[in-house]
């Protein structure tokens, strides 16, 4: 599907493949960590170091049951992308990365609009699961502007398992946030 972005451009939405792979782990590493994430606001690189995915776990994503890895494209150029995967009533919204320098434009406004409508389209579901970081303040604020709402439900973050990266602080857990759809 095409969609009319803020500044006239379209974007493209697309089931992600193999040969998206390679691409996709660089998306979403330069959103999350590094210095090149700081170029954005949804960096984790004071809570986190170290890696936010590898290839193996994209290609996890890609070809589970259920799952969609949705890459977003504008003039045929990767700017996002966003897994879907349905859950019974629900649709769990992950991996959700745009390219820094784009974040704050109104992007991730429109995708996040695209993956609801295409997981009610989809599956039929009448909710939106999602996990963030509890400390994320900022990012929170943004979902709950968006419709989401906070659940108190926590699960504890992974840690020593470097897979998800390196905490830099022990008061990490992931907070359940939900929408109806």
């Amino acid at each position: 599907m095409d969609t009319a972005t803020p500044d006239s451009a379209r974007l493209a939405f697309r089931d992600a493949t193999e040969a998206d792979v390679p691409a996709l782990v660089a998306l979403i590493e330069s959103a999350y960590r590094g210095d090149s994430s700081r170029t954005g606001w949804t960096t984790e690189a004071d809570i986190l170091q170290g890696q936010r995915t590898d290839e193996q776990g994209v290609r996890d994503v890609i070809g589970a049951p259920a799952s969609r890895l949705l890459a977003v494209e504008r003039g045929g150029e990767l700017v996002a992308c966003c897994q879907l995967e349905h859950r019974g009533d629900a649709a769990y919204f992950g991996m959700f990365a745009v390219r820094p320098g784009l974040q704050g434009g109104g992007l991730g406004k429109l995708i996040i609009a695209e993956a609801e409508r295409a997981a009610k389209e989809s599956w039929g579901v009448g909710e939106m699961h999602m996990t963030v970081i509890s400390v994320r303040d900022d990012l929170i604020a943004w979902y709950e502007r968006r419709g989401y709402r906070r659940t108190g439900a926590l699960t504890p973050f992974p840690y020593g398992d470097e897979r998800f990266g390196i905490p830099q602080r022990d008061d990490l857990a992931f907070e359940l946030l939900v929408k109806t759809i």
